[in-house]
């Protein structure tokens, strides 16, 4: 009897031990990811990016080393932080409802992703309308709306960087509302006004600007080839004696060379013969005409003598021209008829000399260049990319490693034709050297403002930081500043334009932003995504 006691007190103790093991495991499973033992958690201190943003683990990728949910996105309320969904996001749950919020960024724009539970378990998406607000600072409110994709709802828009803000979730499931608050703080540090005088660090506000447009180009220092004068003796002869020499500063009609040639002497003895009949044609010309007007001697004798005297007169001044055209009159001087004087035809310098006494020249000869300096070329080499921003009168700036200090000049000229090897075209502008300094062959940069452009929001270009992957301005909220990723475009070296990330007049950290930056690595608070 006591046997049979036993065994079925032995038989109840096993049946109440199964029942409460089921009732442990159902609990265990109806309990929402991310709860332990019906405690809510705060992010694991090392978890991944793909975990914080909604990315399954086999997605992830990993922040920088030991860098936590709470430096990425640091939850300013820690009584409020919310526990960590199935998704990897921010779960929130209230009488049986649960909404998990993600940002999800795997090969889109990141964007807000929402999972929808109830009793625990996995709701579908058509079950809720949801709705996000975030406020940022120096911004009006965004609101995301919702739709269902899949087994999620899908927000409305991007979710701009940086992912610091304050949020609140409203959701309409059946009859019931629910809201759900929750803050993150990413890229911000706090500097008060007097650290910010004690480290130099000086503000600004975003704003229009104007923008030049240039191009940095390579260029030579060149001849003026339009003051730029080959001499030629233009008659064969021989140089007796040569009066100035290469680097000399000549005047215009300074002799530069004197020959000996017997071709200007037979154009000078053939002046001088010209000039003699002349004179006896003009002397028979005057008494015919005397004479006929005095009815002595016919009218056909004055008439012969008028011709005689014209085609005297016709020789004369063709003689005289040809001296003219070599450059040389009637006699040089009483040292004789062959005597040839090469004068310069310009003030300028020679720049180069091909001459030596006793030489033979001929007429077309090349002896000596005399270029006027007092302006040069700069010979600019255009990528064909380029050819079409530069234009006549377009205004640039010279430099050279050689000399100090820099010039200012306007394109004269721009190439038609793109060279065949090169794929490059020419263009020039016309250089002041007054002082001498810019020597033909001298290498020199150019920058070359093609145009100039207004912009509706610029910051200075100094003030860019590089932050994560791309650039960073330092926006000045009260006493705190965060980093705002930024679209950029045109710059000119002084100012930037922005694209998107800044509004005009929104203030701004312009002198040693880097000291911000500096603080932002040591408050741990800056994100790489």
């Amino acid at each position: 009897m006591n046997n049979k006691k036993s065994v079925i007190a032995v038989a109840a103790v096993l049946v109440l031990g199964v029942a409460l093991g089921i009732a442990i495991l159902r609990t265990d499973k109806a309990r929402p990811a991310g709860e332990e033992h019906g405690h809510g958690h705060t992010e694991s201190a090392t978890h991944a990016d793909a975990e914080h943003h909604g990315q399954q683990a086999a997605d992830k990728h990993e922040h920088e080393t030991g860098h936590g949910d709470q430096e990425h996105h640091e939850d300013t309320d820690k009584s409020a932080v919310p526990a960590k969904g199935p998704h990897g996001g921010k779960l929130f749950v209230q009488d049986g409802f649960g909404l998990e919020l993600t940002i999800f960024e795997t090969g889109v724009d990141p964007e807000f992703r929402v999972y929808l539970f109830r009793d625990g378990k996995p709701a579908a998406p058509n079950q809720a309308q949801v709705s996000v607000t975030l406020e940022r600072l120096g911004r009006a409110p965004q609101v995301f709306s919702f739709a269902p994709l899949q087994d999620f709802l899908k927000g409305s828009a991007t979710v701009e960087e940086p992912h610091s803000f304050k949020a609140v979730i409203q959701a309409l499931a059946g009859t019931q509302t629910y809201e759900f608050k929750f803050e993150q703080v990413e890229g911000r540090v706090q500097m008060t006004d007097e650290q910010l005088q004690r480290n130099g660090v000086e503000l600004g506000d975003a704003g229009p600007a104007r923008i030049r447009n240039s191009l940095q180009l390579l260029g030579e220092v060149k001849l003026n080839q339009d003051r730029s004068v080959f001499v030629t003796p233009r008659l064969v002869g021989m140089v007796e004696s040569v009066r100035a020499n290469a680097g000399d500063t000549v005047r215009r009609g300074q002799v530069l060379a004197v020959i000996s040639s017997q071709a200007l002497a037979d154009q000078r003895s053939e002046l001088l013969a010209a000039q003699k009949r002349l004179g006896l044609a003009r002397t028979t010309y005057e008494r015919e005409k005397k004479l006929w007007e005095e009815k002595v001697s016919a009218e056909q004798d004055y008439l012969s003598a008028r011709q005689l005297y014209q085609e005297a007169e016709i020789t004369a001044a063709s003689a005289r021209q040809k001296l003219v055209s070599l450059g040389a009159g009637a006699t040089e001087s009483t040292q004789g008829l062959t005597r040839y004087e090469v004068r310069a035809p310009i003030d300028g310098v020679i720049t180069d000399k091909k001459i030596s006494v006793g030489e033979a020249l001929k007429e077309d000869a090349t002896i000596f260049q005399v270029a006027d300096l007092s302006t040069v070329w700069v010979e600019l080499i255009v990528p064909a990319k380029d050819v079409g921003r530069i234009k006549v009168g377009d205004q640039a700036r010279i430099k050279a490693a050689a000399l100090e200090g820099e010039a200012s000049a306007k394109v004269s000229y721009v190439g038609a034709l793109i060279g065949e090897q090169s794929r490059n075209a020419t263009a020039r502008l016309v250089l002041g050297n007054a002082k001498g300094q810019w020597r033909p062959g001298l290498p020199v940069s150019v920058d070359l403002t093609a145009d100039e452009v207004a912009v509706p929001v610029a910051v200075a270009t100094d003030a860019v930081q590089t932050l994560g992957k791309g650039p960073v301005v330092f926006g000045r909220y009260g006493q705190q500043f965060e980093a705002r990723p930024l679209e950029l475009g045109r710059s000119d070296g002084r100012f930037t334009e922005v694209v998107k990330g800044l509004a005009a007049g929104e203030r701004y950290a312009v002198k040693n932003s880097f000291l911000i930056k500096a603080e932002l690595g040591k408050a741990g608070a800056s994100h790489d995504h």
